[in-house]
């Protein structure tokens, strides 16, 4: 279970295992290959860098959720959601997600 919020209703933490995160880092290339082929703009919007920046933020959970579970978690409250841009002139987008991984029952 992953979850923005500090606890979860109905459920009581029992053990606390830390911050648990995972990255993902997409290179700028990535992104001026689907600017060259977008032909689905509208109104400002990309559902091609749209897409890719979701596939990323899911790569994210999933690095954090497996550090969970190898910890013996079965939850991660308190997630939250980053993205920077690294390099020079933003030369890649990094998508982070962390949170506490906690037992709950």
């Amino acid at each position: 279970m992953i979850s923005t919020t500090p606890s979860v209703d109905g459920k009581r933490v029992v053990k606390y295992f830390g911050i648990v995160s995972g990255e993902a880092i997409l290179g700028a290339n990535i992104f001026k290959d689907l600017f060259a082929g977008i032909r689905d703009i509208v109104g400002g919007r990309s559902g091609a860098y749209e897409k890719e920046l979701r596939r990323a933020k899911e790569i994210a959970l999933s690095e954090m959720e497996e550090e969970a579970a190898r910890l013996g978690a079965n939850a991660v409250l308190s997630v939250d959601l980053d993205y920077e841009t690294l390099g020079q002139n933003g030369g890649m987008l990094m998508v982070s997600a962390s949170g506490t991984a906690v037992l709950v029952e």
